[in-house]
């Protein structure tokens, strides 16, 4: 969109005359009224979001704008790369330069610019446009914390009718079909039905599968054996039929259900359909579907559920709960909060979309603000009844909730837009990608971009247009998901502008639709191997992000070739799906880079990348053990995340060679790790994997990370190939960062007496220990000894640990534990039932200690009642409990 790049291109006019004044004659002047040409833009752009559709000379200005603004974005992009990749630019580019070469001087572009800046001007004062001073100056405000439980209301008798069918017994295997329009929450209701105790009791298997329009059977009938087997290269070899009778013969092993969310045809029920053993009695399928005609084929004979609308006080509970964040609401707002809620015609999703502005609207310490102001947004709900069209209707409450976004969340929302449908999307990763955008504004210098994108995303959930679905031990969103409406509504409007596209092939390997040569931002689901072989240009493309599902693929040196010399502008290119053999030198020539992740089968890191010299975000995944960096990354002044999965060793850094920019960098040899805290003096998170005996040394690699003040988050792995250098003890605890929250152990086989020395990390909240990071039958913390007075989050995972003896004391502030594949743990301390703040308790692959597990639920249960909210998470799901004899 054109604020967005409007944007991103005044920050990199600042870069300009910063880094890069010599490039350009008579800078100064030029960019300076650029700038306000620019801001003059921005301006208009924001205070006219509401009338791009209503208004044609508005909607025409606006394209005007965003055509210019693109315009003049290429060719300083281009006059940058000319002048550091001299002599050696592609065909499109050398051709690129010839066909521009008039523009290649801020003043010719200036002109341009101008001349539509002075149409704006005329523009604003024919249709009296006024800018709202408080809009001008939108400044990121504390949005509402993410809500961890949000109770699912109304479609009670619903609920109660489709738990008593899914628990009687039928004649074959039972499908049952809630079929409905998008909107009416069938996805909520499932999820709340698939949860529910009566069901979780009757079902020992239970699967969740979204399908969706686009899926293959082979991808859903592997995620269904991925419930009951690990997946090797044979497994994944099959083709669909030969998985069907797989699944089939996994699924008749015991009852189960089946959750089916979303099936969009009859042919997609008759290909999934093959693999269920239709004669099994004792098992359900729940299918959802927005088509009737699919719930009536998927349940015949017996009947579907054709889910009804929202009842008024149904309506009326939801809204509160949206908009007001409690049940309560002022007398003031009840006759207005009440027609709001009716003109939503009983439509959960637009409930929660017009709540979502409301909340952000609502004043609590002024009523009668609050009143003006959800007046004014009834009077916009009003306004769209007579839209008879539901999607269309639909589509418009989702406008004024766009419409009501500060200008600066408008791009991160339409950015969602990149991911696939349903895609569990990774917060940072997100944010990450936001940052390489240019999205992300830094208003204080002293809040962190990762900080100011967490909270922007906050915002976008507190609104109600992204949805939680897992947080960090932290606090924090770990991952999120954008409803398909949404998701819908961003494309759409995300192609006015050519803000992004998705790259979608016909039979024929053609791109359909076709993608525009000023399309900004591409991704790809599937087939990236072909699209990458057809040779396809998109050279002002700002973004390349492949999410394919198909098996990683390793990609010839042609290929490679091929999709680099594709692009010239990237900012943002992610290919982790596709595994490179070799990087083509042109990647180098990419000096717009931001954000880079990528698959290699290397075991070094060309020092070529230095040249690339805007780089924030690096991923480097490689099939090797080790990875020598011969980039200078101590060089790379905007580097704030480097990231690789083999132990990488760091090049020395030279006198005055300092990355205070780099926030998160892993994982790094133990050598590497020498005077760290003087090239990276600002890390925040650290991972080391290597020869970690070397970190008992006195006076070695450890004691820098010892002074490295703003580290919180660190991850110890030990090489498993290092067996005769086993690491005895750890670090003392005088050798730890004093301000460390978070630890995570791999692989480092320490006897459990050795933990005691972590007790006596005070700040520690995160304690993560994988892979027999301790090994020995049992551990006991014995009562006068302290235990961990800060640890809020505690993970155990592949231990030969049997008995585990605490009182609930040793763990005051625990709020969650989760253990895995520990096949010998028999025992759990059951006075954990007695930390209040104790909520979670997650097994996997742990049968010996179920018995333990439900002991801890039910003593929670009698000390603190129902309200404890204690979860108890068993897979693979055990039998029943016995009843308990009378």
């Amino acid at each position: 969109m054109a604020d967005a790049a409007t944007e991103f291109l005044l920050n990199n006019l600042k870069e300009l005359v910063l880094y890069e004044a010599h490039l350009i004659n008579d800078t100064e002047g030029n960019v300076e009224k650029l700038k306000s040409d620019l801001l003059h833009f921005q301006a208009f752009l924001k205070d006219t979001v509401k009338m791009r559709k209503s208004n044609e000379r508005i909607k025409l200005m606006r394209k005007e704008i965003h055509d210019v603004v693109y315009d003049v974005e290429d060719i300083i992009d281009a006059y940058m790369v000319k002048h550091r990749d001299a002599g050696k630019s592609s065909r499109f580019f050398k051709k690129f330069l010839t066909t521009h070469q008039s523009l290649l001087n801020l003043h010719s572009i200036g002109q341009k610019v101008e001349a539509i800046s002075g149409r704006v001007t005329q523009l604003r004062r024919e249709v009296k446009l006024t800018t709202d001073d408080d809009d001008k100056k939108e400044i990121p405000s504390e949005p509402r914390p993410p809500r961890k439980d949000k109770n699912v209301v109304g479609f009670q008798d619903v609920t109660d009718r489709l738990i008593h069918r899914l628990t009687q017994e039928a004649d074959g295997l039972d499908v049952i079909s809630l079929t409905g329009m998008f909107g009416l929450g069938k996805t909520t209701l499932a999820w709340k039905i698939y949860n529910d105790p009566e069901i979780i009791l009757k079902f020992p298997t239970r699967i969740w599968l979204t399908v969706s329009a686009k899926f293959t059977e082979k991808d859903i009938f592997l995620r269904i054996l991925g419930h009951f087997t690990t997946l090797d290269a044979d497994m994944r070899a099959k083709d669909g039929e030969e998985l069907a009778e797989v699944v089939s013969k996994y699924l008749q092993m015991g009852s189960f259900l089946i959750v089916m969310d979303d099936v969009w045809s009859i042919d997609a029920w008759d290909k999934l359909k093959k693999a269920l053993p239709l004669q099994e009695n004792k098992s359900k399928v729940l299918l959802t579907s927005r088509e009737e005609p699919v719930g009536k084929a998927a349940s015949k004979p017996r009947p579907f559920e054709p889910l009804r609308a929202f009842e008024p006080d149904e309506s009326w509970e939801l809204f509160r709960l949206e908009a007001l964040g409690k049940l309560e609401c002022p007398p003031k707002l009840v006759k207005v909060g009440k027609k709001i809620a009716e003109d939503c015609n009983g439509l959960p999703l637009a409930i929660v979309v017009i709540g979502g502005i409301l909340y952000e609207l609502s004043d609590s310490n002024n009523v009668d603000t609050t009143k003006r102001n959800w007046v004014k947004v009834s009077e916009d709900v009003n306004s769209y009844l007579s839209e008879k069209d539901p999607q269309k209707r639909m589509t418009k409450f989702i406008s004024l909730s766009y419409e009501s976004l500060p200008h600066y969340l408008r791009p991160c929302f339409l950015y969602l837009g990149l991911f696939p449908e349903d895609y569990e999307i990774s917060a940072s990763k997100l944010i990450r990608m936001w940052i390489g955008e240019g999205f992300i504004q830094q208003n204080d210098e002293r809040t962190p971009l990762e900080e100011v994108g967490q909270n922007y995303l906050k915002d976008l959930i507190s609104r109600n247009l992204v949805k939680t679905l897992k947080f960090r031990a932290d606090g924090n969103v770990k991952t999120c998901q954008i409803h398909d409406t949404l998701r819908d509504f961003c494309r759409m409007e995300a192609a006015t502008e050519n803000f992004l596209q998705e790259i979608r092939l016909n039979e024929q390997g053609e791109c359909v639709p076709t993608i525009s040569e000023w399309c900004r931002r591409l991704s790809i689901h599937s087939d990236c191997k072909r699209y990458i072989s057809s040779k396809s240009s998109t050279p002002r493309a700002r973004s390349f992000v492949c999410f394919s599902k198909e098996p990683c693929d390793e990609l010839s040196g042609k290929d490679s070739t091929n999709l680099i010399k594709a692009f010239k502008f990237l900012r943002v290119f992610d290919i982790q799906p596709l595994i490179l053999k070799d990087i083509d030198t042109d990647l180098y020539t990419l000096i717009h880079m931001r954000y880079i992740a990528l698959s290699i089968t290397l075991s070094m890191l060309s020092p070529d990348f230095n040249k690339i010299c805007n780089m924030q975000t690096l991923i480097v995944n490689t099939t090797s053990l080790t990875l020598n960096v011969k980039a200078n990354i101590w060089r790379m002044r905007h580097l704030r995340y480097f990231k690789t999965n083999a132990s990488a060793t760091l090049p020395s850094a030279k006198s005055g060679d300092c990355a205070n920019e780099l926030q998160t960098l892993g994982l790094i040899s133990v050598e590497s790790c020498k005077g760290l805290h003087e090239r990276a003096p600002n890390l925040k998170k650290l991972g080391i994997r290597g020869k970690l005996a070397l970190l008992s040394e006195e006076k070695g690699p450890f004691d820098s990370v010892r002074k490295m003040r703003y580290l919180g988050k660190l991850k110890l792995v030990n090489d498993k190939a290092q067996e005769t250098e086993r690491l005895n003890c750890l670090p003392k605890v005088d050798q730890f960062p004093s301000g460390l929250t978070s630890l995570t152990l791999c692989w480092t086989s320490l006897k459990w007496e050795e933990i005691s020395i972590l007790r006596s990390l005070q700040k520690l909240e995160v304690l993560k220990l994988k892979y027999q990071a301790f090994i020995g039958n049992s551990w006991e913390l014995e009562d006068a000894i302290g235990g961990f007075p800060s640890l809020q989050f505690l993970h155990i995972e592949q231990t030969d640990l049997a008995f585990w003896q605490a009182k609930s004391h040793h763990y005051p502030k625990l709020r969650s534990l989760v253990l895995k594949h520990c096949d010998k743990l028999r025992e759990i301390p059951v006075d954990l039932a007695n930390v209040q703040s104790f909520k979670m308790l997650d097994l996997t692959t742990c049968t010996g200690a179920v018995d333990a597990a439900r002991n801890i639920a039910a003593e929670k249960e009698n000390k603190f009642g129902k309200a404890s909210e204690f979860k108890l998470s068993i897979f693979p799901p055990p039998p029943p409990a016995p009843a308990p004899a009378k």
